[in-house]
């Protein structure tokens, strides 16, 4: 394994961890503020939709799904269009919840580049970028 690939897999566990604790008081999990702000970001997105943007299989999704709607923060509506395909909306609750939900976010971030110039800020953001698209469309090809 390349250090490049040590060092993404461990800010990712580092920051699982670290949403983990910070979103449990709201009665989230870790998983669930990439959910949120898509939600809240796209209202009435698909689940389909919501796992592509999130690299994430359509089951887990539907679950999650299934588990923040029991929860109050969404709500799951046939679309009007095609009744097979579910629309995701925030509820009220989550709408209230997202700033603290952004906060944590950015909380994170601030963190891990705590010791970098915004050059270096702005350097790493678009080294990331790339390998982000390319990742993804990794994803839309397989």
């Amino acid at each position: 394994m390349t250090q490049i690939i040590r060092d993404m897999l461990e800010i990712s566990r580092c920051g699982v961890q670290y949403r983990s604790d910070k979103l449990a008081p709201l009665g989230l999990k870790s998983t669930h503020a990439s959910y949120l702000t898509e939600i809240c970001a796209n209202p009435g997105i698909s689940q389909d939709k919501l796992a592509r943007i999130i690299c994430i299989n359509k089951s887990n999704v539907a679950r999650q799904v299934a588990v923040l709607e029991e929860d109050g923060f969404v709500r799951r509506e046939p679309s009007a269009a095609d009744k097979r395909v579910m629309e995701l909306y925030p509820t009220e609750k989550t709408l209230q919840i997202l700033p603290q939900i952004s906060n944590i976010l950015m909380c994170w971030e601030n963190c891990i580049t705590a010791d970098l110039t915004e050059e270096e800020k702005e350097l790493i953001s678009s080294l990331l970028g790339k390998m982000s698209r390319r990742a993804s469309c990794y994803m839309e090809d397989r």
